[in-house]
């Protein structure tokens, strides 16, 4: 927080703008806050009520009148106006190309103070500047002037010229015209400005050489070029330098830098790579005589402070921005006790500094002392407290700050909008957005591209593509985006998973313009790939990308060399490596980690070893993950003595074991048995900051229950409940625990008590319930948990099926029709679920739920086999709508689809609870003459049809029928009373699939969310 406080003036009356600067010295000051003390801030925007939370759009609205009134202390910046001939030369220059020409046409003799405007003006195009100049220069009676002389080289600085900026200073060594203070300053700038630091700090080291002492301009100047790159210690030590009159230049650490003699000659050449040529120093800036005032020694400077307003702007921003706010506190406390006018930047960037650690109540304050000091707001004041507000969160505060600056007569600039759409767009505000655009488009202003991602996301979070694509072609039809630009655009698509959207905004204008894509494009074009794993996609246009004149960088290598690891096309992964590498590129530790954990989880562990060795070898040192990988790998294929020498290999690197990595180790000990082993490694887990994880007791219980230590399980399974440490995988564990030694009402106990936990949220878990129920008997509950599953969305697995099916056996369902199902489930025919889960609703009575089921496959468009309407026959025969049934039996004949076995079957069943015996008789009739196959399914549900017509006789007879046919004894006695009881059988014949099975599913989830 910023805690420095301010001294203030504490005398009551407002000073004017002109009498702020000589009051200011003599008043008395405290150290008292801005806040508390000065100014409230309820002052400050109280004439700006909040804004409806509604958002109403028109509350952005402004009127653009002309006729605005300006507060008192309001300024506005005047063209300058010129008098005698200038206005006319420079409206000549203005309308034609041929300066020359237009020179040519004025006979007056221009002073040098006529030229320099004219050159002024011109600054913008440095070509005309140098072509103005040279034509003055070739006027007869034209005196050498450093001051054209630097506003020359300025325009050539701005431009980035710097063969012309050499020969411009070579003629000025030419014409004898020596540089100032302010021709040094010009150059210091020019080049910190075009990113040449280095080159700009050896104009000081060569002012000095010359004999000229920086003055303040150009120390300030150099200050600024230090601080814009971040090297605030070393602008701070210029700056105390320059005030103690003396200037440390070893300390400026210049790479490449001359070796300049105390005469002035050079001793060593200065590196091409930062010059053009050494030139520069050789020629220019002779020593001049003492008589020369901007001539000072080294000795003769006296320590002195600064006293420009610029300078201490400069000042409090380094400061600011290297974290010393005290020290930037200082300064502006030193600048009001000097004297020194603040100005509205001074103000605006202590506003910033306030607000931007996070004592926004004081930057608000800070207006007070600016309204008192004379000093008028200007469009960046309001600026920088609207990004304040809008990072606070406060919308409304924003908004007003975005009002205000028109209602005090200033012009919301690019920043403004960029800010203000940038924090509206964040909470997707769309309306309010679009009406701050229209806005804009009424006063004549463009959406600047860099708030473009921002307003294509808030589009995209709401789904209205279109709107997103309209403004992009908008845009576009002004101006081409710029490649940084468009990759965020992409990205704003890419992470949405819009492939198609961000390769329409990749292709997008490009193909006619001709316009070479940057690297950053493709890099997010094969991110989108990745993400919608369109493998293929990416690495074709990997391929083919330098046959469109761009070379991959190493983002492009590493990002997609991880991609197709995650995909397990781990070979083609490395085969890129070697690319990589044969290219000069360095692979990250992430790309070598992406690698050795796709070949550990394949099992490919030798492969894995090898490139760790590769990465060893390639100066790439390996991280937690690496090792991390290695040891599960080697745990999940039950090496525990290669995850052990991964670990102590990790430890003798200097990293110690995290709890991903024990918790593998511990795996590894437990799939091998060893208890004391997993006891060691589970005390140490427990030592942990965070403690022990899922797996870890999982991992324990699972142990207990392989050796076969149920209460050392239970006891743990207990514990680790109170914990909130357990999950489906311990719950199952248990179940399947209790089952194998037959406590069997504590297995169903433990299925209870998961179906209540909400820990059931997948098919494996699903799944183990599903067989201690089945194993029990309890069919109605597998029903209920089928139905359950199917709410959740989940899609069952071949051992949901396995399962049911067998249920459908046991419960008595002919075998002929389970095996239709099971044909259907193999087959993949589009109804299948919906035939067995119907079968397994009608089976246990939840006939409302099975007659739902049947809808959907009867109502639907697919044509139907047999096997859909003998289920359908079933459902409504079980539900007692018997017309139905038979409904869907004529209609199975209308469809000209022919009856089967099943269909006779679910048909007598269906006669028989109708009472229409003829019905019977008939079907009967026809298997006794062979015009239906022989099946004891038949034979069963006949006997059933007349038990429940009374017909005794008949039953007897079907019965001896049924033995002749099948010459069994099997069926020499009928009971008086059948019944169809279900059969519980073994819990073998319900099994699903094994442990380990069930365990490396759930693990690898772990694994994967340990690497997130």
């Amino acid at each position: 927080m910023f805690t420095a406080s301010f001294p203030v003036r504490t005398s009551s009356p407002s000073p004017s703008p002109s009498s702020s600067s000589s009051s200011s010295s003599s008043s008395s000051f405290s150290s008292s806050n801005f806040v508390t003390n000065n100014v409230s801030p309820k002052l400050l925007w109280g004439h700006l009520p909040p804004l409806n939370s509604r958002w109403v759009c028109p509350l952005l609205r402004c009127s653009h009148s002309k006729s605005l009134s300006l507060p008192a202390n309001a300024k506005r910046k005047k063209k300058k106006n010129y008098g005698g001939v200038l206005p006319s030369i420079l409206k000549s220059l203005h309308l034609t190309n041929d300066v020359e020409e237009a020179l040519d046409s004025f006979h007056e003799n221009l002073g040098p103070k006529e030229i320099t405007v004219i050159l002024r003006e011109q600054s913008s195009k440095w070509e005309r500047v140098v072509r103005v100049f040279e034509w003055f220069k070739s006027r007869e009676g034209y005196v050498p002037n450093g001051i054209h002389y630097n506003v020359v080289l300025r325009a050539l600085g701005k431009a980035q010229q710097w063969d012309q900026l050499r020969l411009c200073w070579i003629d000025m060594a030419k014409n004898g015209v020596l540089p100032t203070n302010n021709t040094y300053s010009i150059l210091v700038d020019v080049y910190g400005k075009a990113g040449l630091v280095q080159e700009a700090l050896l104009w000081i080291k060569h002012m000095r050489m010359r004999g000229f002492f920086p003055d303040e301009v150009t120390m300030s100047t150099a200050v600024k070029v230090l601080k814009d790159v971040g090297e605030f210690d070393r602008a701070h030590r210029f700056y105390k330098g320059w005030c103690d009159g003396k200037i440390e230049l070893d300390d400026l650490d210049l790479e490449g830098s001359l070796g300049l003699s105390t005469n002035g000659s050079t001793s060593m050449s200065i590196s091409f790579k930062h010059f053009l040529s050494t030139e520069l120093f050789k020629i220019g800036g002779r020593i001049a005589d003492s008589g020369n005032g901007t001539l000072l020694s080294m000795e003769s400077v006296t320590p002195q402070k600064p006293q420009l307003p610029s300078t201490y702007n400069t000042l409090i921003d380094l400061y600011g921005k290297a974290g010393r706010l005290k020290d930037a506190a200082d300064v502006f406390a030193d600048m009001l006790k000097s004297g020194v006018a603040v100005d509205t930047c001074t103000f605006n960037t202590m506003m910033y500094l306030c607000g931007s650690c996070g004592n926004l109540a004081e930057a608000e304050s800070l207006l007070g002392i600016m309204e008192e000091k004379g000093v008028s707001p200007d469009t960046t004041t309001y600026n920088i407290f609207l990004s304040l507000y809008a990072n606070a969160g406060n919308i409304d505060a924003a908004l007003s700050c975005y009002r205000r600056i028109r209602e005090v007569g200033l012009i919301p600039d690019r920043v403004t909008y960029r800010a203000l759409l940038g924090v509206l767009c964040a909470k997707n505000m769309v309306q309010v957005v679009e009406a701050l655009i229209d806005e804009m488009e009424k006063s004549f202003v463009s959406v600047d591209e860099h708030s473009l991602p921002g307003i294509v996301e808030m589009y995209v979070n709401e789904g209205a593509l279109d709107k997103a694509n309209d403004l992009l072609r908008k845009f576009e039809m002004n101006k081409e985006l710029s490649s940084n630009i468009c990759a965020a655009i992409m990205d704003v698509f890419a992470e949405k998973g819009l492939w198609s959207e961000t390769e329409n905004m990749f292709y997008r204008g490009r193909e006619l313009s001709g316009k070479k894509r940057d690297v950053i494009e493709y890099n997010v074009m094969i991110k989108a790939y990745g993400k919608a794993k369109l493998y293929d996609k990416a690495v074709s246009l990997f391929k083919g990308m330098k046959n469109h004149g761009t070379w991959p960088s190493d983002s492009t290598y590493n990002s997609l060399i991880q991609m197709l690891s995650g995909a397990d096309l781990v070979d083609q992964a490395r085969d890129l490596v070697i690319e990589m590498q044969e290219m000069g590129l360095k692979p990250h530790c992430q790309t070598f980690s992406a690698i050795i954990g796709c070949y550990a989880r394949r099992g490919q562990l030798s492969d894995a070893v090898t490139v760790y060795q590769e990465m060893v070898r390639a100066g790439v040192k390996p991280n937690e993950v690496v090792y991390g990988s290695l040891i599960n790998g080697f745990a999940e294929h039950g090496s525990l003595e290669g995850a052990l020498q991964f670990v102590h290999m990790m430890e003798e690197s200097g990293l110690s074991a995290n709890l991903v990595v024990l918790t593998s180790l511990l795996k590894s000990y437990c799939k091998v048995g060893n208890l004391e082993g997993a006891r060691a490694i589970y005390e140490r887990m427990k030592n942990l900051e965070g403690g022990l994880d899922l797996v870890a007791c999982t991992s324990m219980i699972g142990l207990f229950a392989d050796l076969g230590y149920v209460s050392e399980a239970k006891l743990a399974f207990e514990n680790f409940r109170e914990m909130g440490l357990v999950d489906a995988i311990s719950y199952a564990t248990m179940m399947h625990l209790y089952r194998d030694i037959g406590m069997i009402d504590e297995a169903i106990e433990i299925a209870e008590e998961l179906k209540l936990s909400g820990l059931l949220r997948d098919c494996i878990s699903f799944n183990k319930v599903l067989v201690c129920y089945a194993a029990n008997g309890q069919f109605y509950e597998c029903g209920e948990l089928i139905h359950e599953m199917i709410s959740q969305k989940l899609s069952p697995t071949s051992g949901t099926f396995k399962v049911l099916f067998t249920i459908l056996k046991k419960g008595r369902i002919p075998i002929e029709a389970v095996a239709q199902l099971e044909s259907s489930y193999q087959e993949g025919k589009s109804y299948a679920w919906q035939t067995a889960f119907t079968t397994l609703y009608s089976l246990v009575g939840m006939h409302t739920l099975a007659l739902e089921s049947a809808k959907t496959f009867l109502e639907s468009e697919v044509d139907l086999d047999s096997s859909a309407y003998n289920v359908a026959i079933y459902a409504y025969t079980s539900a007692g709508d018997i017309d139905k049934a038979m409904n869907i039996y004529m209609k199975m004949r209308d469809e000209h689809v022919e009856p089967d076995l099943v269909t006779y079957i679910y048909l007598v069943g269906c006669y028989g609870k109708a009472g229409i015996l003829e019905g019977v008789k008939r079907i009967h009739t026809q298997l006794k003459y062979g015009d239906i196959e022989t099946s004891k399914s038949l034979f069963k549900a006949i006997i059933d049809a007349y038990k429940i017509c009374n017909r005794k006789d008949l039953v007897h007879l079907v019965n001896q029928e049924m033995k002749f046919a099948f010459n069994s004894k099997e069926h020499s006695e009928v009971e008086d009373e059948y019944e169809y009881d279900y059969e519980i059988g073994s819990e073998a014949e319900y099994e699903v699939g094994s442990d380990t099975e069930y365990e490396v599913g759930r693990e690898t989830e772990h694994d994967s969310n340990a690497d997130d």
